[in-house]
């Protein structure tokens, strides 16, 4: 009877037992699941960081393929035009050696046969020919003298460039402010900039690029300027439609200043009675200046000539009527003097002109652009716009 009273007592406890060992196992089989789960999700929210870091350096490769990419276009420019340098500086050197070839020292041994002195003298006739053709050979007169001076106005920085279009019948004045802008003022008249409220009636144009020094200038509609940051790109913006009409490299140029005294200007673009032209200096020539006639329709070199004029202590020039006048100073500034010239035809000697002083200021200039209509003189000196009146006479 004992014993079935304890049975009856022990199974309700051994099942007691038995049902907690269960829910025991259960329970650890739940948390283990748990865990597992857990280990996945931080397994997980790795791999995702993992993918964000592979994002990140993603885009900062990106970014350097195209920085790199952008300056392999910047090398490849500068590569093209040391090519097209290369190429001038070939031709030309080839015409020498062609001319030292065919005229030998009269002090060798060997004959000079006479028919390649004809023939050259021949080519060299030839070519002053097609020069003449080119640049219109009744452009026929020659700075005499500096007249006076009228300063129009103060106004901007030390350095910038004002100018009409010579190409145009209308009156219009543009200025542009500073070696580095992108911003040209246009003015109805030159009566309405010297107003003291001027820059409030100015019709403003904003260029896609930037220009660099001073040595722009209007020309039939266009402004040729030279874009900032760049070697020796000229840019061709027509100013009424407010776009990029055409653009050329300048080969050689851009590597020096074309000016000792003005260095932000490494090209000088100029206008005369013969159209658009280009002043720069290069290493090679010892700092001489170098003159190029350009064709401003179809933006291509036409002739380049190698000056005699050093660019040491030079602070400006200009073109007028085939001629290449450049303007001295001293560092400190002083009175400005035109002591080198060069005629493209031969056609004016450098002891033909006196060393030519600019009238009643001391001072130094920016820039200085002759205008071929007006016959005068457009220069920024120290921030001042001024026009220079000048005396000239016919080339002997």
């Amino acid at each position: 009877m004992v014993v079935l009273q304890l049975r009856f007592l022990l199974v309700p406890f051994v099942t007691s037992i038995l049902g907690a060992a269960q829910y025991m196992t259960q329970d650890a089989a739940l948390m283990n699941y748990i865990d597992r789960r857990l280990l996945s999700l931080e397994r997980l929210e790795k791999c995702n960081q993992d993918i964000l870091d592979y994002v990140e350096e993603f885009r900062d490769f990106s970014k350097m393929i195209l920085s790199r990419l952008a300056g392999l276009n910047s090398y490849k420019t500068e590569v093209k035009s040391e090519v097209q340098n290369l190429l001038t500086r070939i031709e030309r050197a080839q015409r020498d050696i062609d001319y030292i070839g065919s005229v030998r020292d009269s002090n060798t041994c060997i004959e000079v046969h006479e028919d390649l002195v004809k023939q050259q003298l021949f080519e060299e006739a030839e070519e002053k020919k097609k020069l003449k053709l080119m640049l219109n050979a009744s452009c026929d007169h020659m700075l005499a003298g500096i007249k006076s001076l009228k300063v129009v106005k103060k106004t901007g920085d030390k350095h910038g460039s004002w100018m009409k279009d010579s190409g145009k019948k209308h009156a219009k004045i543009y200025l542009l402010n500073g070696s580095v802008n992108n911003v040209i003022l246009e003015f109805a008249n030159i009566m309405t900039f010297m107003e003291s409220n001027h820059t409030l009636k100015a019709h403003r144009t904003t260029l896609p690029f930037p220009w660099e020094g001073t040595g722009h200038v209007v020309y039939q509609g266009f402004l040729f300027y030279h874009r900032y940051g760049s070697l020796n790109e000229i840019i061709k913006f027509n100013i009424q439609k407010r776009k990029i009409a055409d653009q050329m490299q300048l080969p050689g140029a851009g590597r020096i200043p074309a000016y000792q005294l003005s260095p932000s200007t490494k090209i000088d673009l100029a206008v005369d009675e013969q159209g658009l032209w280009a002043i720069h200096a290069e290493p090679e020539t010892g700092g001489n200046i170098v003159i190029t006639k350009i064709n401003h329709i179809t933006m291509s070199v036409e002739h380049t000539w190698d000056t005699s004029c050093n660019s040491k202590d030079a602070e400006a020039a200009f073109m007028a009527c085939n001629t290449l006048y450049v303007v001295y100073n001293f560092p400190s500034g002083g009175t400005s003097r035109i002591q080198c010239v060069y005629d493209v035809l031969d056609a004016v000697s450098p002891y033909e002109i006196p060393v030519l002083h600019f009238p009643k200021r001391q001072g130094s200039h920016s820039t200085i652009h002759y205008n071929p209509k007006e016959k005068q003189l457009f220069a920024w000196g120290d921030g001042s716009q001024i026009i220079y009146k000048l005396h000239t006479k016919k080339k002997v």
